[in-house]
C-alpha cells in the first residue's frame, strides 16, 4: 500500500518528490514504491452558477438566491487533472492521502473540495510547512498531523467562500436590475467597502477647506526659534509688534535621549506596502513575486499576517543573516551584531511566521532572477538585517526663549547611534532610491541657560493640508486597520478588510471593473465607482461590519466561533438587502448608457425605448407609450422616437396629414398627451401650429 500526496501546484509536487526521492513520472503524477505525488492546479473545483439550483434563476430578478445545499462543478480547464487525482484517490493501492496544499485557509479548501468531489473516504494526513527548503519539507513529513486537526480551518474557508458567493451574486443581480444597468454592477463583500473607502477619501479631498494659520519666526543669528500655531492674523501682528526687533533670553533647556526600535519583520501586507512605496509595485505584482520566490525556495511562505519568528528558528535566522552579510553590503559602516531575540515570539505566530529569505539564497545566481523578484528578495533581506540591528538613538533638545514675555522654541536633534537606519541607508544607496525626507539631524549651537540674543522676527503663513489620495501602500494599511480603532498594539485580534492573501486581488478587482483607476502611484475612484457607492446602502459598504465578519472567520478557524451561526447571519443580511430599496437613490437610470427619450410625466424618472414601447425606468411606475397604439394606428401614423420625444417634452405634437376614417381624407391637428395617472390617452386639438412632425 502506498500514500498519496496532493500538492497545490506541479512545482511544489516536484519539490516534494525530489526530497522524498520519488522520480518515476506518470501523467499528472510522480511515484515510487512508497509514495504517489500528484497535484491540483490551483482551484480544480468551484461553486456552481445560480442556474444549477433551478431554471428560474436564469432571470436576474429572481431573488434572493440562498441554496439549501451547495452545488460544485469541476473547472473545465483543469478537468483532466481532476480526473487523474480522483482516480489516484480511489486507487485500492492507496492507503491514505496526505494534504500538501499551501498551509492556509485557501490551500485547505482546495484540497477538501477535490477530496469530497472524488468521494474519497480514506484517512487524511496534513503537511504543514512554511518553506519549500529541503530541510523544511523533511521536517514537515516527520511531523504530519491528522486531517481532523484542521477541520475548523476548513469550516472557516467554506464560510468565506459561501459568504462571498451569496453577497456577490445576490447584491450584484439586485442592484444591476434595480438600476437598469446595461452592464453588471459588481458588488462584493470586501470589494464594495474597499471602494467606499476610496470614494470617501476622494470626497474628503474635494470638500476640504484649507485654513490659514501663522507662526512668528525669530532669527537669533545662529539658529531660529518659533511660536506655537496662531490662528488669527491680527493676533500674530500684535505679537510681532512686541518682538520684531529686540533681545530674547534662554529660559529653559530640555535634553532627552530617545530610542527607536528596529522595524518588525515583514508580513505580506507590510511587504506589499514597502514594495509599492519604494519600487512602485502593485500589491498584486508583489504577491506574484513573493509566490515565485517561495516556489523557488528563496523565501519562506509569503501569505502570512505575522511579523515574528518562532523561537526554535533562532539558529536558522542567524544562518541566513550571516549569508546576507557575506553577499550584500547592507551592513557596511556598522559594527553589526545580530540581536535575534526581539524578532522571536511564539505567541505572535499563528499559522506562519514572518517572511524571510532562506539559506538557498547563497547557492542561487541572483542575476538570473526577474528584476521584480530580485528587488523583492533584496527588500526582505534588508528587513531581516534591520529587524535584528541596534536601536536608533538620538538626543532631542528643546530650547525655550522669551522676548517681551512671548514664548519661542528652538528644536535640535543629534544622532547618537544610527543603528538600523544605517542599514536602511546602505540598502537605499544600493537600489538608488531616495526616500521622502524625514526629520533630519539638526544641531543647535552651544546654548546655555540665561544666554541672550539680538533678534529680528517675521510672520510666517501656513495652510492646513488636505488628506492625500490613497496609494496602494496607504490603501493596504487602511484595509488592514478597518474595524480597529487602535491597531498599533500587538495583543488585539486583527480584523481588517480581507486577508493578507486576498487584498491584492480585491484592489485589482475594483480597478479591473472600472470602479477605480491608477494615476501614477495613486488609486482614484472613477465616476462609475462613485455612483455605485452612492446607490448602495450603508450596511453593504461598511468597512467596520465587513472587518467584523473577517474576524469571525478567523475565530471560526480557531474553534472559537460557530460556522452555522455565521452563515445564518449572512443569509439574514442578504434577505434584508434584496427586500429593502426604500432608502436608495430614486434615480434608477444612473448606470444606463441608453438614450434618454424624455422624463416621465408621472414620476419624473427617465424614459427609455424598448422594442415595443417607450417606458419609465422606475419599476414602481407603469407609464408607457406603446408603439403599436390604437389611436395612432387609426390615424395611419406610427408612434416613433421623435414623436415620443415631442410628446414628453411639450405634451403635444403637430401632424399635417392625420387620416380620417369618416371622410377618408387627411387633416392637420395637434395630438395631445392626456395622462390620467392610470391610463395614457391622446386628444386632438385643431388649433393651427407651426411646429410639425
Amino acid at each position: 500500500m502506498r500514500k498519496l500526496i496532493i500538492a497545490e501546484k506541479p512545482s511544489v509536487g516536484h519539490s516534494i518528490s525530489k526530497v522524498l526521492g520519488i522520480s518515476k513520472k506518470g501523467k499528472g503524477y510522480i511515484e515510487n514504491d512508497e509514495y504517489i505525488v500528484s497535484w491540483c492546479i490551483g482551484h480544480l473545483i468551484g461553486l456552481a452558477e445560480p442556474e444549477s439550483y433551478g431554471e428560474e434563476y436564469k432571470k436576474w430578478d429572481k431573488l434572493p438566491i440562498i441554496p439549501s445545499h451547495w452545488n460544485y462543478v469541476i473547472k473545465t480547464n483543469t478537468g483532466e487533472q481532476f480526473s487523474i487525482v480522483k482516480k489516484l484517490m480511489n486507487d485500492t493501492d492507496v492507503s491514505e492521502v496526505i494534504c500538501a496544499t499551501d498551509a492556509g485557509r485557501e490551500g485547505e479548501i482546495i484540497f477538501r473540495h477535490v477530496y469530497n468531489m472524488s468521494k474519497c473516504s480514506k484517512k487524511i494526513k496534513r503537511l504543514w510547512i512554511s518553506s519549500l527548503e529541503d530541510s523544511a519539507i523533511k521536517k514537515g513529513f516527520e511531523n504530519l498531523k491528522d486531517g481532523d486537526y484542521y477541520e475548523n480551518l476548513y469550516q472557516s474557508a467554506l464560510c468565506r467562500e459561501r459568504a462571498d458567493w451569496l453577497v456577490g451574486i445576490n447584491a450584484t443581480r439586485f442592484f444591476t436590475t434595480l438600476y437598469n444597468s446595461d452592464k453588471a454592477l459588481s458588488i462584493g463583500r470586501v470589494q464594495t467597502p474597499t471602494l467606499a473607502m476610496l470614494v470617501k477619501r476622494d470626497n474628503d479631498i474635494k470638500n476640504f477647506v484649507k485654513e490659514k494659520y501663522f507662526t512668528i519666526e525669530m532669527n537669533c543669528g545662529e539658529f531660529c526659534a518659533y511660536t506655537d500655531k496662531i490662528m488669527f492674523e491680527e493676533k500674530a501682528k500684535l505679537l510681532l509688534d512686541s518682538c520684531k526687533i529686540g533681545r530674547a533670553k534662554v529660559v529653559d533647556i530640555v535634553k532627552e535621549e530617545k530610542k527607536i526600535n528596529p522595524p518588525k519583520l515583514y508580513d505580506l501586507t507590510t511587504l506589499q506596502r514597502d514594495a509599492n512605496r519604494i519600487f512602485g509595485f502593485t500589491a498584486q505584482q508583489t504577491l506574484e513575486s513573493v509566490q515565485r520566490l517561495y516556489d523557488n525556495k528563496l523565501l519562506t511562505y509569503p501569505r502570512t499576517d505575522s511579523q515574528y519568528l518562532t523561537e526554535d528558528m533562532e539558529d536558522t535566522a542567524r544562518d541566513v543573516i550571516e549569508i546576507l552579510k557575506s553577499i550584500t553590503d547592507f551592513t557596511k559602516n556598522t559594527d553589526y551584531k545580530a540581536n535575534i531575540k526581539p524578532v522571536m515570539n511564539n505567541k505572535k505566530v499563528s499559522d506562519h511566521h514572518a517572511v524571510i529569505p532562506t539559506v538557498n539564497i547563497i547557492s542561487t545566481n541572483l542575476s538570473e532572477l526577474l528584476d521584480t523578484d530580485k528587488r523583492t528578495l533584496y527588500l526582505t533581506a534588508a528587513r531581516l538585517l534591520t529587524a535584528a540591528a541596534e536601536k536608533y538613538v538620538y538626543e532631542n533638545t528643546v530650547v525655550t526663549l522669551k522676548c517681551n514675555d512671548i514664548v519661542f522654541k528652538a528644536k535640535g536633534k543629534t544622532v547618537i547611534n544610527k543603528g538600523y537606519r544605517q542599514i536602511d541607508d546602505n540598502f537605499f544607496d544600493f537600489i538608488r532610491y531616495k526616500p521622502e525626507k524625514t526629520e533630519e539631524e539638526k544641531n543647535l549651537p552651544s546654548i546655555q541657560l540665561g544666554d541672550e540674543y539680538n533678534i529680528t522676527s517675521k510672520i510666517v503663513e501656513h495652510y492646513t493640508q488636505p488628506p492625500k489620495p490613497y496609494t496602494e501602500d496607504t490603501l493596504l494599511s487602511a484595509m488592514e486597520r478597518a474595524g480597529n480603532s487602535s491597531y498599533d498594539t500587538d495583543d488585539i485580534e486583527r480584523k481588517g478588510l480581507g486577508t493578507p492573501a486576498t487584498r491584492a486581488g480585491i484592489i485589482e478587482t475594483v480597478i479591473s471593473r472600472g470602479y477605480a483607476e491608477r494615476k501614477n502611484k495613486q488609486i482614484i475612484p472613477t465616476e462609475k465607482g462613485k455612483k455605485l457607492v452612492e446607490c448602495v446602502p450603508e450596511k453593504l459598504k461598511s468597512a467596520k461590519m465587513t472587518a467584523e465578519w473577517e474576524n469571525r472567520l478567523v475565530l471560526i478557524a480557531k474553534g472559537k466561533s460557530d460556522s452555522e451561526e455565521f452563515m445564518n447571519d449572512i443569509k439574514a443580511f442578504i434577505k434584508e438587502i434584496v427586500s429593502d430599496s426604500k432608502s436608495l437613490t430614486t434615480d434608477m437610470s444612473i448606470f444606463s448608457d441608453r438614450e434618454v427619450i424624455g422624463k416621465c410625466p408621472r414620476c419624473g424618472s427617465n424614459i427609455y425605448e424598448s422594442k415595443l414601447n417607450f417606458h419609465c425606468s422606475n419599476k414602481d411606475c407603469n407609464f408607457a407609450l406603446w408603439k403599436k397604439n390604437y389611436f395612432f394606428q387609426m390615424k395611419k401614423k406610427e408612434l416613433t422616437k421623435p414623436t415620443a420625444k415631442k410628446l414628453l417634452s411639450d405634451g403635444k405634437v403637430h401632424f399635417k396629414d392625420l387620416y380620417s376614417e369618416k371622410t377618408g381624407k387627411t387633416y392637420a391637428a395637434d395630438v395631445l398627451l392626456d395622462d390620467t395617472g392610470t391610463y395614457v390617452n391622446f386628444k386632438l386639438n385643431f388649433e393651427k401650429k407651426n411646429k410639425e412632425c
